[in-house]
């Protein structure tokens, strides 16, 4: 019998935004093949959903610590404020691996207790770089500043990954980079996104569709990129869907007679439009990890319109038509717009996302990984 203890940084259910959605469909996938799970979450406000319980032996919960709770300052806050003595007594109760998700999760990565384990590290991201692209978009200054520390220690923090047997990073870019960076034994694997087949529809839509968390600046500087430089020049539909639309893009989308906002979308409606639509347009100025809303776009819906960004170390770039200015944008969106999606397409994208991104595959690579003893 194959154990395994995952630490999340948060509860991962509802699998609605790009990190937890990674680890909700890991989970299920995993369990799929037979592995007992340990899960142990931090919750900071997402509460103890029954529905884990299907595919976990058992879940356990940490509350997150505040941040004048959280010491030793010297650690980034994402890593100190994820310490808790009950998950290190909980990791030691047996002596299944542990995955460690995200280096936020890492506290305990170079434990002593820990220290003749098998520990494998699923990256999301390189998170150093990450908050140097959160520093360099928030405009309040108390925000800036935090983020652009949280990104000098995270960098600093880095190399404790050199404590785990490998990285399972999230795209091949990553992979690369822990390797040559740090000698590490870094492994591309895939997102997990709960697609088991592509379901995009064929024919044709009468809109364009964007998709996020609209709270969030990275969402926000692609939705407005769309609104103010591209839409604006279109006589075309643009409907942008997510949760929580920031203030800015409301009045933003306001102005323009041919954009709709539709907030917080349920999952099925989230569905429909996926599919519904003629094209998604994904631009991201984040060049991190890889962006769970094109592989939802790529298996649900039709044609998908990106800038280098965005697929960048995919794999994905034959199944997407690139676009990098705001007229490279408008030229490209304006050809596709009268194009039925056909079954050709289909089939091209089954070619590809098959071998690529199938969770099932990749699960039974990532257990390869763990259980090897030769790791």
């Amino acid at each position: 019998m194959k154990e395994l203890h995952i630490v999340s940084f948060d509860v991962p259910y509802p699998p609605d935004y790009g990190g937890v959605i990674d680890v909700y469909h890991k989970i299920k996938a995993l369990y799929k093949q037979e592995v007992q799970i340990y899960l142990h979450c931090f919750d900071y406000g997402r509460n103890k959903p029954q529905e884990l319980n299907a595919y976990c032996r058992r879940v356990f919960y940490y509350k997150r610590k505040k941040w004048w709770q959280s010491l030793p300052i010297a650690l980034p806050h994402i890593v100190s404020s994820r310490q808790n003595n009950g998950l290190l007594q909980n990791l030691l109760a047996n002596r299944a691996p542990v995955l460690f998700e995200g280096l936020h999760t890492c506290f305990y990565l170079p434990h002593p207790a820990l220290q003749d384990r098998v520990k494998i590290v699923r990256s999301h991201n390189i998170e150093s770089h990450y908050y140097q692209y959160l520093a360099a978009q928030e405009h309040n200054l108390l925000k800036k500043l935090y983020f652009r520390r949280e990104a000098q220690l995270l960098s600093r923090y880095e190399p404790v990954l050199q404590q785990a047997q490998q990285v399972a990073a999230i795209s091949a870019a990553d992979a690369l980079y822990f390797k040559t960076r740090y000698g590490i034994a870094a492994k591309h694997i895939p997102a997990f996104h709960g697609n088991t087949q592509v379901s995009a529809l064929t024919g044709m839509g009468n809109f364009a569709l964007y998709h996020g968390n609209l709270s969030v600046n990275e969402n926000i500087q692609a939705a407005l990129f769309l609104v103010n430089n591209v839409f604006n020049q279109l006589p075309l539909r643009l409907i942008i869907a997510g949760k929580n639309p920031a203030r800015m893009l409301q009045k933003a989308v306001a102005a323009q007679s041919n954009c709709l906002l539709y907030p917080n979308p349920t999952a099925a409606q989230m569905q429909m439009l996926v599919q519904q639509a003629q094209m998604h347009v994904m631009p991201t100025f984040q060049p991190t990890g890889i962006k769970l809303k094109l592989l939802q776009a790529l298996y649900g819906g039709r044609f998908c319109v990106v800038n280098p960004f965005m697929v960048q170390g995919t794999g994905l770039e034959t199944l997407c038509h690139i676009a990098q200015t705001p007229q490279e944008f408008i030229q490209v969106i304006t050809a596709l717009w009268r194009q039925p999606f056909t079954d050709h397409h289909l089939q091209l994208r089954r070619s590809i996302l098959g071998p690529l991104y199938s969770d099932a595959q990749n699960a039974a690579t990532l257990i390869a990984n763990v259980f090897e003893p030769r790791l």
